[in-house]
């Protein structure tokens, strides 16, 4: 029997499908139009929910650009919209606001006053090179290293991409700061042991109270308060193969693929019915 190209990917993809019209609502206003009526330039030809469809449809399964399949627009053009869209912070705007919600459904505070934070080192593939590429020597990794803040319900609330050399207490005090703009309610952040007194220091300046997790037991394993949730996040975002080796020549287009991947859940959450007891 011979296959239809354009027939659609839910058909043949049964565990990352394209956005629901209900998935899609939430979204769609915050996704640009960078052509089109009353613009400079040629009309857009492909629809944005098209395009959204298939950066999520590349960052679930880590397929090449190259390698989509005929029923999302042209390769070239979807990849030139996320590496846009990663720089100009359209994705992480998007998660957002699907945090926010999922805060309001949840009785929550939409600006958390506490957070957790940790960083993975990800192997770097050959396109990684320059300034952005470094090797983290307790890990064993050359590449990039991914340092993230989740609030206290493991949602996303920064994130920064940084060679794997960085220290921990440089790249977490980066991306604190960049999380505090969107709490105001910010005041204790925690960590494990890898952060030190630089790191205490750096969110000290901003009336934030540094907390380290340590280990419970040092000959067994033990679910460690608080560390859990952001651990927790960290596997729920690496189940996108994307994630799972860095093959972008910029860190912002890593950080895109983090954001998208965080928004693809978030989106699941807030859509899907509760299930019966």
């Amino acid at each position: 029997m011979a296959s239809d190209p354009k027939r659609s990917a839910s058909d043949w993809r049964t565990v990352h499908g394209d956005l629901s019209d209900e998935e899609w609502a939430l979204i769609a206003d915050l996704v640009p139009t960078f052509s089109g009526a009353g613009k400079l330039g040629r009309p857009a030809v492909h629809s944005k929910r098209d395009v959204v469809n298939a950066i999520m449809y590349v960052t679930a399964t880590g397929c090449q650009w190259r390698a989509l399949p005929a029923c999302y627009p042209h390769w070239n053009t979807v990849h030139r919209y996320h590496v846009r869209w990663s720089k100009d912070g359209t994705w992480e705007k998007i998660v957002d606001r699907l945090r926010e919600l999922v805060r309001a459904a949840e009785d929550r505070d939409p600006q958390p006053s506490a957070g957790v934070v940790d960083a993975r080192s990800v192997r770097g593939a050959s396109t990684v090179t320059g300034e952005t590429r470094g090797y983290d020597a307790g890990k064993k990794i050359s590449g990039r290293k991914c340092f993230g803040i989740v609030d206290t319900l493991g949602l996303l609330v920064a994130v920064v991409v940084v060679a794997a050399s960085t220290t921990d207490n440089v790249g977490g005090a980066a991306v604190v700061s960049d999380a505090l703009p969107k709490s105001k309610r910010l005041k204790k952040v925690f960590c494990d042991g890898g952060f030190k007194k630089a790191f205490s220091e750096a969110l000290e300046a901003h009336q934030v109270v540094a907390e380290v997790v340590s280990k419970i037991h040092p000959g067994r394993f033990e679910v460690l308060p608080k560390r859990w949730i952001v651990e927790r996040t960290w596997s729920w975002l690496m189940n996108n193969r994307r994630l799972q080796i860095d093959y972008e020549r910029l860190p912002a287009v890593t950080e895109g693929f983090v954001w998208a991947a965080h928004a693809r859940l978030l989106l699941r959450r807030l859509t899907e019915s509760p299930r019966a007891a």
